[in-house]
């Protein structure tokens, strides 16, 4: 029997994205059989990093529905804490989790969705709380969690310097490796940790990672 194909994940692309935050992420899902497509505002135009890098993206934003998705990835960008032009992916999020469909949010990105109210309902994390409560129409300072990277039901969260964590709580909510795998990539990637590289050849070798 033919395993039902994957649905794509999808990730934001933005002027003045932030290369780091999702490297570890889109790299590990690609190399497990998620096919990752970018989604802009605008198809026709190519956006720029902050790191300088020009990605022309797959589609854009009007034309992504949550059914055609596995998950919708928002980085951190300059363009979340300088005025509105990303408020449409803030909606879109609203989109997909009224769907049950995931979303993975880390940065400037978690103070898009204050202010569209994301967060007020759900245990979330970003850079500090302080910045999160400067944030207009945010309520969630009570449901605010001190930790790398959370995760409430159908909502990642993440701060800017924990790019691994943010990856890591993506794969356990994607299935994308076995828990015991998952834990060595983390102390890998992570911590450096020498010992958890034979897990990983062990489980690469046995078609597990």
């Amino acid at each position: 029997m033919n395993e039902t194909p994957r649905k794509p994940v999808h990730l934001a692309v933005y002027d003045t994205y932030a290369d780091w935050e999702t490297g570890h992420t889109t790299a590990h899902l690609t190399q497990r059989g998620h096919q990752v497509r970018t989604v802009a505002l605008a198809a026709e135009r190519p956006v720029t990093t902050m790191g300088g890098v020009r990605i022309q993206p797959d589609l854009a934003l009007d034309g992504l529905r949550p059914q055609d998705s596995s998950l919708l990835i928002l980085t951190g960008a300059s363009l979340w804490d300088t005025g509105d032009e990303l408020a449409p992916f803030a909606a879109k999020a609203r989109e997909f989790l009224d769907a049950g469909v995931p979303v993975a949010a880390i940065c400037g990105a978690t103070a898009g969705l204050a202010r569209e109210g994301l967060l007020d309902g759900r245990a979330h994390t970003s850079g500090a709380s302080f910045y999160l409560a400067e944030q207009p129409g945010y309520g969630g300072t009570e449901r605010y969690v001190e930790a790398d990277a959370v995760t409430d039901g159908d909502l990642i969260t993440a701060g800017p310097t924990e790019p691994v964590a943010f990856a890591r709580e993506v794969f356990a909510r994607l299935d994308v490796y076995k828990p015991d795998v998952l834990d060595a990539w983390y102390r890998l990637f992570h911590d450096s940790d020498a010992n958890a590289y034979p897990v990983l050849m062990a489980a690469a070798e046995a078609g597990d990672a």
